[in-house]
């Protein structure tokens, strides 16, 4: 087996690893909000289920702000 499709392998490998289907997600969040003591189909799961899509979201926003923007630019709010 040559280095490059060893490599190539290997890349691929990484790149997949770190996919997590929409389903897996919900269930993750669903475990950390039952882990806080919330029963499900309670209105505090349902705002816990909030709050972690809410701070994924802020998460992503934060990574564009630091990675995709250029200098200057800050999202939501235009040039400054």
């Amino acid at each position: 087996m040559s280095i490059g499709k060893l490599a190539a392998g290997a890349l691929l490998l990484l790149t997949c690893s770190g996919c997590v289907t929409d389903a897996e997600l919900r269930a993750a969040d669903e475990a950390r909000c039952r882990s806080f003591g919330f029963r499900t189909a309670s209105e505090g799961f349902a705002n816990c289920l909030l709050q972690l899509d809410l701070n994924r979201a802020a998460d992503r926003r934060a990574r564009f702000d630091r990675f995709d923007a250029p200098p200057g630019w800050s999202y939501g709010r235009g040039w400054w």
